[in-house]
């Protein structure tokens, strides 16, 4: 029975985002009251209290509850928006009763998706709003009572009806819609075969095609640790039977699926985020994190197939690749295709981005039936393939849209205590220097996002931290940048590292060796949003020279430094190989032409120099090599 109702809101959360990425939006806290208690709807039938539990029925009770608190409350916004944006009431004991519901709910959802930290976050925020006078100290303000907080969190478009849950409902439910569309359609299998192809045959091939796997699944997913769990079910258990060992395995499928999060065009549905509160353009954000995001996996794979030179590591099987003709059938790439091409074709129409995701969605729809007509597939077969992809659309929203709302409670309590302002002015003082403060914002970024989903994380510092950055005359677009990777690299860091753990979990190792081998594929990758402050050319300022000259650096950075870490040789005098990696990176971070095209050369002549070393090493010597390689892996 259950599933039968999740079914049914899943598809009726679908149907709505559909309708209004067509046909345009409801007015704003209807639209946004509406999308809420759809997803808390849906969310407490996929997040049931007491599953599997003999005291489910009291579970039952308690979910029955806040069902219809939740609606009462939602309802209640949805028929008096005119009056509460046009008059600003003042709280009544009703109100309080009905924010308190919405708010608990809300967290309690948190909870049972993702874990406590997250919900006691937006706790501590609520209490430090409330109790702010008894705090002593410059963290300390006059504190309000809970009737004011009410009407901020309720009877206003600052609180839970504020910005967040306004993109979660219109942008983000949209692209989340037209990603279940595109991978319901074929888009997933293609996307997989297309990596294997691409790069199962090189060295570390099977790393290379978790990388670029994980790397298009990202894409269009809002979550790092979906895409570990969606993705490291198959790309896992192919490198562990290749050989590869586990905790690296599940290092690289966590690093790729974190780099999903920062690669253009959605970001883990960051963007559209960023967009809205920078005041940029969609477009300019995407093109802003295209550079940053092909460092990223450029330092990923440079370290993949220089440790998988070291180690020997095994290609995929040729047997096991799929045939070009078999991707490149009109079948399988037009659906992507259309979809794709709807969607750029809405945004340089101008049109709303939700608008745009609406043209690649039917598109999409309309080529994938055309095209199983055609195969003989019956249309009551491909209706249903549809369908499914509406109802996992309206089933990926519930984590999102119950995660931006109780981020959207975080960040009222924010504005309201104003302790983003004194956390930035502490920061700077403390600092006083553009890198201390930059060390200072990442390290707080890391703590902060742990244990948070990318989302989430990044609209937490967002509010607090940025600010630190634009303090000291940072740019506000590189600033965001800034927080926003750091909190997206939380998930891959210890201690609390949840895209390691499930990754570690698929690959039954240890999650500690796990984090170990993540943290050392993505070392250049902490770099990068450094590399930003130094260079802002990466993010597309300056002219095209500038722009070519921080991509060259960017290239000789990323490029040492997984040589680096690789531990990978040139000369075979492991000080001098050090000492001419070191001598590289910081070519590569002191700006100017001349710097670069030592930097340049450099690389050239070292990597010159490990193929002829390579090549002079005996053949019989190296299989030997591999061959023990292989041994100490697999134990034998």
């Amino acid at each position: 029975m259950l599933t039968l109702i999740s079914r049914c809101l899943a598809l009726l959360l679908g149907s709505m985002i559909l309708y209004t990425s067509a046909f345009g939006s409801f007015e704003s806290l209807v639209q946004r009251s509406l999308f809420l208690s759809l997803v808390i709807l849906l969310g407490l039938t996929l997040y049931p209290l007491g599953k599997n539990k003999v005291w489910r029925p009291v579970g039952g009770a308690v979910d029955l509850v806040l069902a219809v608190g939740s609606v009462v409350a939602c309802g209640y916004v949805a028929t008096h928006h005119q009056q509460i944006l046009t008059e600003l009431p003042w709280a009544s004991t009703r109100d309080l009763a009905l924010c308190a519901v919405l708010v608990v709910t809300i967290l309690e959802l948190s909870r049972r998706a993702i874990g406590l930290i997250f919900p006691m976050l937006v706790v501590v925020g609520l209490a430090y709003a409330w109790l702010g006078e008894w705090i002593p100290g410059p963290l300390g303000h006059r504190g309000f009572d809970i009737f004011y907080i009410t009407e901020t969190l309720y009877l206003g478009d600052l609180g839970i009806w504020g910005m967040l849950v306004g993109v979660a409902a219109t942008t983000i439910a949209a692209f989340v819609m037209f990603g279940g569309i595109l991978l319901h359609t074929g888009g997933g299998n293609t996307f997989m075969d297309l990596a294997l192809r691409i790069s199962g045959r090189s060295p570390g091939g099977a790393a290379k095609v978790a990388t670029v796997a994980s790397g298009l699944f990202g894409m269009v997913s809002g979550s790092a640790v979906a895409n570990v769990a969606t993705t490291g079910n198959f790309t896992i258990p192919m490198m562990k039977r290749l050989g590869y060992p586990a905790p690296f395995a599940a290092g690289v499928e966590a690093v790729a699926s974190t780099g999903g999060q920062v690669a253009p065009p959605i970001l883990g549905a960051a963007a559209f985020i960023m967009a809205e509160i920078l005041g940029e353009s969609y477009v300019r954000i995407a093109l802003a994190a295209l550079i940053p995001a092909v460092l990223f996996y450029l330092g990923v794979f440079l370290t993949i197939h220089l440790v998988a030179r070291r180690r020997g590591l095994r290609v995929v099987p040729a047997e096991e690749l799929p045939s070009w003709q078999t991707i490149l059938k009109a079948s399988r790439l037009v659906p992507i295709l259309a979809a794709l091409g709807g969607l750029f074709a809405g945004v340089l129409s101008g049109k709303s981005i939700q608008t745009a995701a609406f043209y690649g969605i039917a598109l999409t729809a309309i080529s994938y039936v055309l095209f199983g007509l055609r195969a003989g597939t019956s249309l009551r077969e491909l209706v249903v393939t549809l369908l499914q992809g509406l109802q996992d659309a309206g089933r990926g929203m519930v984590i999102i849209g119950v995660l931006l709302a109780g981020a959207q409670i975080l960040v009222a309590m924010i504005g309201m205590t104003g302790i983003g302002v004194t956390l930035t002015s502490l920061i700077v003082d403390v600092g006083q220097s553009t890198l201390v403060v930059a060390v200072i914002v990442a390290a707080v970024c890391l703590i902060l996002g742990m244990g948070i989903p990318t989302t989430a994380a990044y609209v937490l510092v967002a509010s607090v931290l940025a600010p630190a950055l634009t303090g000291i005359g940072v740019d506000p677009l590189i600033a965001h940048l800034f927080v926003f990777y750091f909190a997206t690299l939380s998930v891959i860091t210890p201690p609390v590292c949840v895209a390691v753990f499930v990754a570690a979990g698929i690959a039954e190792t240890t999650w500690l060796t796990s984090a170990f081998e993540a943290v050392r594929l993505a070392a250049a990758i902490y770099v990068i949003p450094f590399l930003l402050l130094i260079y802002p050319a990466l993010a597309g300022f300056g002219s095209g020279i500038d722009i070519v000259l921080a991509l060259c650096q960017g290239v000789v950075f990323v490029t040492a430094f997984a040589a680096l870490m690789s531990r990978c040789e040139f000369s075979g005098r492991g000080w001098l190989d050090l000492l001419a990696l070191i001598v590289i990176i910081a070519l590569a971070l002191t700006p100017g032409w001349l710097t670069t095209a030592a930097a340049l050369a450099m690389t050239v002549l070292i990597f010159i120099l490990r193929r002829r070393r390579l090549a002079r090493l005996p053949e019989s010597a190296s299989a030997r090599q591999t061959v023990a390689s292989h041994s100490r892996r697999t134990g034998a």
